[in-house]
């Protein structure tokens, strides 16, 4: 018999060849995302004469979209498209939006003419400028939104077969996804502040592009997986089929439970657990529920035992997650606020050399990176040898708590220090006081930020049931994105219940939104103790035996 030859045999997919296509096209969306993202306040401000809380609003809701977005493709993909569709498609909606930005800083009748504050002859601004600025701007934001998480787990997938792979994919992925967003925060905003909008956005757009074409040229060596639905969907099927069986007694036997599909004769039989009895419901096996073959007639009246004890861990963890929201919306009101403050700041460093006010924020990347880099040589060996015990993730995403509202204190201090001296020599909106100044309390909140995140991230990965194991990010995605969007709206009360956010931040009280912010730093830091205190782990054998529950 002859040997197949190489023609004929079938082509092998996947692996680390797969590598270089997935984390190119990951930096090349990264820097045409952030590329514009990162000056997004300062382009508003000066090119569309949007006022200063109001860019900084809008950048609050873009970066809360491009945090819930990723969520909502994953569904998607996981239900219905599958990952590489799902990405060339976000890919190319990026593309448009992009280039849409662009001409916005090309075409003049795309945006407004210049008007000198104070002056009477200036033509009113057309609403149609807007109409194309803001159909950009989501068109943008829904594309990169499309790809954020789609393409890391499209790179996992590759490595399915070897789990230590998919850890070193992981970390290689996200040192590129850093390194862009450092070259975006300042290489394209120095272009876009000191060449020119046009320049910028352009290089933004042909980002974008090489990164699509260099996605679809892998695509022949790409494992493409059927979608398989999506865990959200399981989620809301215990929700439904609970509901739809309110009426129905609770069985006192276990054989009036379903154990699933494919669960063996002999296996052992899973009883729901006492603790949200009403959920025990969606197990019930009425009747019709269940084909003679064994499977469910309809899967949204009846769950197994295991998906509906899923549900329950995840809901067991809820109020720890909570405790984050007021985290993540300290972060976004300073991050959008650093910006301002430094529009109106000596941004000079040395005789010759400016930073951008867009670059700032720079600082907040390269003090997480740095500190990740420290933390498994440093942090958790002092650690250890001080305590005795290992750094659990409830510690940590502690810690993380109380490095954020010290840096909100710092912020308040700085900014008190920034309007005295704005005082000192009015008439001027450039206040005689270095940019670098900002620095601390960004440097904090970057720390803070190598504590609290990758330590939620742990501990959901380390709590969740094994179905639900994809949705530890997720869950991230979704806190940050509510956070921007309640920072948004904490901004909005203050400027409607006082007068300390007016159109220029040298006329008002920023450090006192600040001090605000520290006093509910420390309260929320109070409520997230409360809910770790009396947090159970549900995988004990994952924590480390020196640790209890009552450590935390």
């Amino acid at each position: 018999m002859e040997a197949p030859s190489e023609a004929q045999l079938p082509r092998r997919t996947g692996g680390w060849i797969t590598f270089p296509f997935i984390t190119a096209c990951s930096v090349g969306l990264t820097l045409a995302f952030g590329g514009w993202t990162s000056n997004l306040i300062v382009y508003l401000i000066k090119e569309f004469d949007v006022e200063s809380i109001d860019a900084a609003q809008i950048s609050n809701l873009v970066n809360g979209a491009g945090s819930l977005i990723p969520v909502v493709a994953a569904i998607i993909a996981d239900s219905f498209l599958g990952c590489f569709s799902t990405i060339w498609i976000s890919s190319i909606i990026s593309l448009l939006g992009t280039i849409l930005l662009a001409l916005t800083a090309t075409v003049d009748s795309l945006r407004p003419k210049p008007c000198e504050v104070g002056s009477t002859s200036c033509t009113p601004k057309p609403k149609v400028q807007y109409v194309v600025l803001y159909a950009a701007i989501v068109l943008a934001t829904l594309g990169s939104g499309g790809t954020r998480s789609t393409l890391s787990t499209i790179g996992a997938d590759q490595l399915a077969d070897k789990p230590k792979d998919q850890g070193i994919f992981f970390n290689w992925f996200f040192f590129f996804w850093y390194s862009a967003s450092v070259v975006s925060s300042t290489a394209i905003v120095y272009i876009e502040d000191n060449v020119s909008w046009k320049a910028g956005f352009f290089i933004c757009a042909a980002s974008n592009i090489v990164a699509l074409l260099i996605f679809l040229m892998g695509s022949r060596f790409y494992t493409k997986f059927k979608p398989e639905g999506s865990p959200f969907t399981s989620l809301a099927r215990v929700v439904i089929a609970s509901i739809t069986k309110r009426q129905v007694p609770l069985p006192s036997t276990a054989q009036d439970f379903f154990q699933g599909c494919n669960v063996a004769p002999k296996s052992l039989v899973l009883v729901p657990s006492n603790t949200f009895r009403f959920l025990n419901r969606a197990a019930i096996i009425s009747e019709g529920d269940v084909k003679a073959d064994g499977s469910t007639s309809n899967r949204w009246r009846l769950c197994s035992v295991q998906q509906v004890e899923d549900f329950k861990a995840l809901i067991k963890i809820l109020p720890l997650w909570s405790s984050s929201f007021f985290l993540g919306t300290t972060i976004g009101v300073q991050l959008s606020f650093s910006v301002l403050q430094a529009l109106a700041m000596d941004r000079h460093v040395g005789p010759h050399f400016q930073i951008p006010a867009g670059s700032v924020l720079v600082f907040v990347l390269i003090s997480t990176a740095l500190f990740l880099a420290l933390f498994d040589k440093f942090v958790l060996p002092t650690w250890k040898n001080l305590t005795g015990k290992s750094l659990t993730p409830l510690q940590r995403i502690g810690i993380g708590h109380v490095l954020n509202f010290v840096s909100m204190g710092v912020s308040a201090l700085v900014e008190s220090k920034r309007l005295n001296v704005a005082k000192s020599n009015e008439g001027s909106n450039i206040v005689a006081m270095s940019v670098l100044w900002l620095v601390p309390q960004l440097a904090l909140n970057g720390i803070a930020e190598a504590f609290h995140y990758p330590g939620q991230v742990s501990l959901y990965y380390q709590e969740f049931p094994i179905t639900l194991k994809n949705m530890a990010t997720a869950m991230i995605s979704v806190l940050v994105g509510i956070s921007f969007y309640l920072a948004t709206a904490l901004i909005d009360v203050v400027r409607k219940t006082s007068k300390w956010l007016p159109g220029n931040i040298n006329d008002g009280r920023l450090d006192n939104v600040y001090w605000i912010l520290v006093v509910g730093g420390v309260v929320n830091f109070g409520y997230y103790v409360t809910c770790a205190w009396y947090y159970k782990y549900q995988n004990l054998n994952e924590v480390d035996h020196n640790e209890t529950p009552s450590d935390e």
